[in-house]
Order: structure tokens, then C-alpha cells, then sequence
């Protein structure tokens, strides 16, 4: 894992930003398409707003996915991840596809759906954070990091629920729903290259925990650490813990 303190959240994004994008165009100078899963949160936004500016990038040939989303909001919620990205990134690329999760009155079988699309050829690039929990996507602890399928549902614990509060997305704990369709840990840890932007105070003991915890389930993102190529961007409030790394 590659860790790269910056001077400040701007900072991070802009850092993070340049990096995918100089991955992205090297990539596409040999390869004809990528697929790249993209998370939706706060914490992903000013990096999503600077590589939306980012020159010389072929949007074309990219094919995006997203990695979770929440099961028993309207459509049009503004909350819904699928919408946020739309709003946030998707709507402002002319990108070859996008392809959102669409829990409906049958998540198990959207699961089955979207792990099916998600994985006939292999992602590329994940463009992912970390939760105040240490969750990958809304695999919360003790999450199954050798999970045999691609796409599940999930119920989400208290502490996750408790961030989408915290993050500004829900006014109050009662209005965050409790179950969500996630891309699990194995999944997302099969793509080429992955580039995790985690800003902010209440991400410091979650990086931590990511950084110095034994590898398990029970601090999810600690799978990170088994990636050959992982990026880990932190400004100075997350990476307020971790004075003895590099």
C-alpha cells in the first residue's frame, strides 16, 4: 500500500485526481475500453470534482459501475448513490456506459443481475474510501473477506448508518434505511488498481485501525493492505494517527 499525506482535503483531491487520471490515460494507450467502480460519498467529492476536469481523458471508453446502494428509497432520492454520482460526476463525463444498481422490489435478484454485468471482464480501477466503521463499500465488520459471490445484500450496522448521518446525507438516524446491495470485499480487491481518498477528522482511528490491525474481517479495509497496487490519500485530520508511517 502506497500512502500519500496531503496538506490538506482540497489537497488530497486534487493529488487523487491526478493520479487516476494519469492511470486512466495510460492505461487506455493499451487498452480499447476500462471499467471502473466508482463509491459514492462526501468523502469522494472533491477528488470526483477534480478528475471531472481532468484534460485528455477518453470518457468514451470507460465504463462505469458504482459499489453500493440503498434498498427502500424512492427512485429520485437524492440520497440513493446512483443519483449522487449522477449529480456529482457521471452527468458531467460523456462516459460509454454507466451502470447503476437498481435494488427494485427484488434486490436478491438485482444482486445476481449486477454481479453478472459487474464481472463478465475484469475492473480495471476502483475509486474507493473507507468507512468510520473501516467498512469497503457497506461491508461492514465482521465483514467475509473470501465472500464466494460478487453482489449481496447486506444489513447495515448502527456505526455505518450513524456516518450517513454524520456525513450530512440523512437528517436523523430513523431515516437511514437499514439494508443496502453492496459489491463485496473479493470483488472489489479484483480489480487492476485501486485509489482510496479518506478525508477528515472521523476517519482517523478507521485508517488506523486499516493501517496497524491485524488483516481480518473485523476492520474490513485492512484487506487493502493485501492489494499489490493500492493508493491510500489522507489529509492531515485522517492521517492524525498514523505519525509512524511513511
Amino acid at each position: 500500500m502506497e500512502i500519500c499525506l496531503t496538506s490538506s482535503r482540497a489537497e488530497l483531491g486534487r493529488k487523487a485526481a491526478r493520479d487516476i487520471a494519469e492511470a486512466i490515460r495510460r492505461r487506455l494507450q493499451r487498452e480499447v475500453q476500462l471499467r471502473i467502480i466508482f463509491a459514492a460519498a462526501p468523502s469522494q467529492a472533491e477528488m470526483l470534482d477534480a478528475l471531472r476536469n481532468e484534460p485528455e481523458i477518453a470518457w468514451g471508453r470507460i465504463h462505469a459501475f458504482h459499489m453500493d446502494e440503498y434498498i427502500g428509497l424512492e427512485p429520485e432520492a437524492s440520497q440513493r448513490f446512483g443519483n449522487w454520482l449522477s449529480r456529482t460526476f457521471f452527468d458531467h463525463v460523456p462516459l460509454g456506459s454507466v451502470h447503476l444498481i437498481e435494488p427494485g422490489d427484488d434486490p436478491a435478484a438485482e444482486c445476481v443481475r449486477y454481479g453478472s454485468a459487474l464481472t463478465e471482464v475484469p475492473i480495471d480501477m476502483v475509486l474507493l474510501g473507507i468507512g468510520t466503521n473501516g467498512h469497503l463499500a457497506f461491508n461492514d465488520p465482521p465483514a467475509d473477506l473470501n465472500d464466494p459471490v460478487a453482489v449481496k445484500v447486506v444489513e447495515l450496522d448502527q456505526m455505518c448508518r450513524e456516518q450517513q448521518v454524520l456525513d450530512g446525507c440523512f437528517g436523523s438516524l430513523h431515516e437511514v434505511p437499514k439494508r443496502a446491495i453492496t459489491v463485496t470485499v473479493p470483488t472489489l480487491l479484483m480489480a487492476k488498481e485501486l485509489f482510496c481518498c479518506v478525508p477528515g477528522r472521523l476517519k482517523a482511528r478507521a485508517v488506523q485501525a486499516t493501517l496497524e490491525s491485524p488483516i481480518s474481517g473485523l476492520v474490513p479495509a485492512t484487506a487493502l493492505r493485501t492489494h499489490s497496487c493500492c493508493r491510500i490519500y489522507l489529509d492531515p485530520e485522517s492521517g492524525s494517527m498514523i505519525a509512524n508511517h511513511e
